[in-house]
């Protein structure tokens, strides 16, 4: 799976013992080592990203989801252990409506160029296209958006964006913030897609997705997703699952989506 930056990822099996007798039992084991939360398709928990704000006394202070400051989440054990709160342990099941946005197949190509912008137009034009309209999407559903970008999981100097003109890295595409003020309109439960980061990068302005979902209004990201089979089959309307696993005081943990229809 692709990696974004230095994020290590160690597996080692343990073999069984060398046999002795006929009929002794064997057993192998695996020690892991590395980051799980933020790998592969991870669910970002709310307290992933924030942001330095001026506060009234005039200090500077990190802050998250809910006026959480950095001392609140990490103060007492500076991180050991976990965040002290939005870890994901506290992330409920998600079952609810999801809803597939396929701007790819809208734009008639397999996957978006790196660097797209998709703009509300796309999202109109695709959800025109899905006998859908921008009412469809309603409080509570999960809403994906199908880039095509999976397409390039197997090379990850492509796909995997982290260091922008670095090998074959010339960004990824992605929603960047007139579409995530609509999602906020909305009030979406989550928001999902087949690239490392769902915004485009590189951004092309100053406002940043993750913090603009996760700090003003609390909704989480499903990133490195797999859309390609809902998309081609034109599912786009569908019972959405997705269960975090409960690590306390994780910042993301790996997902496996499931669409029922």
């Amino acid at each position: 799976m692709p990696q974004y930056g230095y994020r290590p990822y160690f597996l080692q099996a343990i073999p069984a013992a060398p046999p002795e007798r006929a009929g002794q039992g064997v057993a192998q084991r695996d020690y892991f080592t590395g980051v799980i939360g933020q790998m592969g398709t991870q669910f970002d928990a709310l307290g992933h990203q924030g942001e330095t704000v001026l506060m009234a006394d005039g200090s500077l202070q990190n802050v998250y989801y809910n006026g959480f400051t950095q001392e609140e989440l990490t103060g007492t054990n500076q991180g050991l252990h976990g965040l002290e709160a939005l870890g994901t342990e506290q992330v409920k099941p998600f079952i609810t409506r999801g809803i597939l946005v396929d701007i790819a197949g809208y734009k008639g190509v397999e996957s978006l160029a790196a660097g797209y912008e998709v703009t509300m137009d796309d999202v109109r034009g695709a959800l025109a296209r899905q006998n859908m309209d921008e009412d469809t999407v309603q409080q509570g559903d999960a809403v994906l958006f199908n880039y095509g970008w999976a397409v390039n999981w197997t090379n990850p100097s492509k796909y995997n964006d982290s260091y922008v003109g670095v090998g074959e890295n010339e960004g990824s595409p992605g929603i960047y913030a007139d579409v995530t003020r609509w999602l906020i309109s909305r009030r979406v439960s989550l928001v999902g897609a087949d690239s490392c980061c769902v915004e485009v990068r590189p951004r092309p302005g100053t406002e940043n997705v993750h913090r603009m979902l996760f700090l003003r209004d609390g909704i989480p990201l499903l990133e490195n997703m797999e859309l390609r089979e809902l998309a081609g089959d034109e599912v786009y309307e569908f019972l959405f699952l997705a269960l975090t696993e409960r690590i306390r005081g994780a910042t993301g943990s790996p997902v496996r989506p499931i669409a029922v229809r």
